[in-house]
């Protein structure tokens, strides 16, 4: 009898584990049917799209333009070197301080330039000596040829000797000069008006012919060379203005094309174009070796647009997320012009008629044939949101 009795209560406890384990697979089931009810009614619905997410193909007139960028260097700059070896002497400016055209910069020690001078001067006073003495001989000389005591031979020697006597000294009036012209460059002058830019010796410091002593700058005039390719160089021109951004100037900068290299460099292939700049009225004066960059105005085109980043390129052809019947549609273009306009770039583009609804680069890439509702509120952004991740593959 209590064997039986086991028996049921074994019997008993297998059902109810049975039934629980039937109820617990149930809920499962219905679980999985649930989101799979839920992922099917995600596909269905249509991806929303706000206003803000739709950019359109139209037509655009582009501000076309080539970047430049640099660095400010003055016009007019001098570099004042020594023309003559020695001891550097009475150089007190430093950077920064100013100087006139002309005005005495520094001096090289004049004393073995004075004593060559005075020598070389001798030297002509003494070949002027012998010329006097040999134009006497001459005269006399000619005066008894005339009277005939003596032949004329001997005036012609007389003549010679006074040639000789003249050449003499022309040559030795012309050291005279070039000692006296050594002397005049140990002087060094400031052949231009501006600033001292760099200060490269020091006074009392021995220096040779061609060091550099100061560098002298004019601020009034400064300019860019820009080096830009072949191809942007083609439709540069003679007084194009560029609006240029300069660091440590809050406002932008106008410059103007001043001269066009006429040859190409020999390594990097490009041409350099020179930039006038206008000082800003009532601002600091710019400074050489400043750091510029901007966009030179070549021209406009009407041309159909759309902005950069609605083109996707993640396929070997440039195409746009068109949305065509509620769909997207993946159209292949062909990208042209460029130009920064209001803070984005536009991008000209070929196969996209006007009027075609892009979607915005932000949405990021989309399976073509997602279906999309445009012009939803963004209300529903949580929503498009789950729509978009089921929709990309």
């Amino acid at each position: 009898m209590k064997r039986w009795i086991s028996w049921v209560v074994a019997a008993a406890v297998l059902a109810a584990l049975g039934a629980g384990v039937w109820r617990a697979m149930a809920a499962r089931q219905a679980q999985q049917a649930q989101a799979a009810s839920a992922a099917r009614a995600a596909a269905a619905a249509p991806l929303q799209l706000a206003a803000d997410e739709l950019v359109t193909v139209q037509q655009r007139t582009l501000n076309l333009g080539v970047p430049v960028s640099g660095s400010l260097r003055a016009v007019e700059t001098a570099m004042v070197k020594a023309r003559v070896g020695g001891e550097l002497q009475g150089l007190t400016l430093r950077e920064g301080d100013p100087v006139k055209a002309g005005q005495e910069i520094a001096r090289i020690d004049p004393t073995e330039a004075r004593a060559r001078l005075r020598q070389a001067q001798q030297q002509a006073d003494a070949a002027k000596s012998q010329v006097d003495i040999n134009q006497r001989q001459y005269t006399n000389n000619r005066a008894l040829v005339d009277q005939g005591f003596i032949s004329p031979t001997a005036l012609v020697t007389s003549q010679a000797s006074l040639e000789a006597a003249q050449s003499t000294y022309q040559a030795a009036v012309a050291a005279a000069d070039v000692a006296r012209k050594a002397l005049e460059d140990t002087v060094l002058r400031s052949p231009i008006s501006g600033q001292v830019a760099q200060r490269l010796a020091q006074p009392g410091e021995r220096v040779s012919v061609d060091a550099r002593i100061v560098e002298v700058v004019d601020l009034s005039r400064l300019e860019l060379e820009a080096l830009i390719t072949p191809a942007d160089s083609v439709a540069v021109r003679v007084g194009q203005t560029a609006q240029l951004s300069i660091e440590g100037v809050p406002a932008p900068v106008t410059a103007t094309v001043a001269r066009i290299s006429p040859s190409a460099q020999a390594g990097s292939r490009t041409v350099p174009v020179f930039l006038r700049i206008e000082q800003p009225a009532g601002a600091a004066a710019l400074r050489q070796g400043l750091f510029v960059q901007g966009t030179l105005a070549t021209g406009r085109a009407e041309v159909l647009a759309v902005p950069l980043d609605a083109v996707r390129t993640d396929k070997p052809t440039p195409y746009l997320q068109a949305v065509q019947d509620g769909r997207v549609a993946h159209v292949p273009v062909k990208l042209g012009l460029r130009t920064v306009a209001d803070g984005q770039t536009l991008v000209a583009v070929e196969g996209a008629p006007a009027g075609t609804q892009a979607i915005a680069g932000r949405i990021g890439p989309l399976r073509e044939g997602t279906a999309v509702a445009a012009g939803a509120a963004v209300a529903a952004r949580p929503a498009a949101s789950a729509a978009a991740s089921a929709a990309k593959p």
